[in-house]
């Protein structure tokens, strides 16, 4: 509470110049802290009423007549995932939900490669780009000299159009550069005029993240996220129901501890 009046306090002195007004407010914590249960102890006294059905038997009897709404009982999601949606269903999402397995393979292994040659042995920028071009020059120069039959095997080449940037495509990359570079403006306009206090603690916020990751070394970071995203997402993608499912019991749990510590408090200070 003493920090909610504190907010509210602050809301008072800038809300004139345009700051919206907060979530966290004295009147809305006592709304939110207020008992919504019922009981029947007017009706037992007054009229002798007793349940027929005891409260946990009665949930239990709830709970059994909606089979349809369980998660095991929900019916498969149609068209893309969440994890597909969020990969942007492309390229990028097949690779690291495992849909095209050879590709995502090959990946892997240029990743890894990648990690042992230039990251690993923590070579400067410029000789890493060295290697890489030097790699990747060897790679082209052998692929191309190679027959299509290589002990029955059928070796797939690289067509020339594949190295071209063709011009639709430098134009979609050179609006997607613009734009993110007009919505930066936008945010830099909107923190200069200082009305938009979400979006400052969005920005502050993300700022803080981003150096907190800069501070970590690179080869960590490339350790921990190559795991990570080649299998958080997939298994997010198998298991999204259950996953879903746990973080809204989760999240239920939360705000019914948040709920009894809210009553709690504010029954101590009754007494008091």
């Amino acid at each position: 509470m003493p920090i909610a009046q504190v907010i509210e306090l602050i809301y008072k002195i800038f809300g004139p110049y345009g700051m919206k007004v907060p979530q966290l407010i004295p009147s809305r914590i006592r709304l939110l802290s207020c008992s919504r249960s019922f009981n029947c102890s007017k009706a037992k006294d007054r009229l002798g009423y007793a349940p027929i059905v005891p409260l946990e038997e009665g949930l239990k009897r709830t709970l059994e007549s909606y089979p349809h709404l369980r998660v095991e009982n929900q019916p498969k999601r149609e068209g893309p995932s969440k994890a597909s949606i969020c990969l942007g269903s492309g390229k990028v999402a097949d690779t690291l939900l495992w849909k095209d397995k050879k590709q995502t393979l090959i990946t892997l292994l240029v990743l890894v490669a990648i990690y042992y040659n230039f990251i690993a042995s923590q070579s400067t920028i410029v000789t890493a780009a060295s290697k890489l071009l030097l790699v990747v020059s060897i790679f082209l120069f052998i692929h191309g000299n190679l027959p299509e039959k290589v002990f029955g095997y059928t070796i797939e080449k690289i067509p020339i159009s594949y190295f071209i940037l063709s011009e639709e495509r430098s134009h979609q990359t050179a609006l997607s550069v613009a734009s993110s570079w007009n919505a930066a403006v936008n945010v830099l306009k909107s923190l200069c005029k200082g009305n938009d206090w979400s979006l400052f603690l969005k920005v502050v916020i993300s700022l803080l993240i981003l150096s907190f990751l800069g501070a970590i070394p690179f080869q960590t970071l490339f350790i921990i996220g190559l795991p990570v995203a080649f299998a958080a997402f997939y298994l997010y993608e198998k298991n999204e129901q259950a996953i879903d499912s746990m973080f809204l019991e989760a999240l239920s749990l939360v705000c019914k501890m948040k709920s009894d510590i809210t009553k709690k408090v504010a029954g101590s200070k009754k007494k008091d």
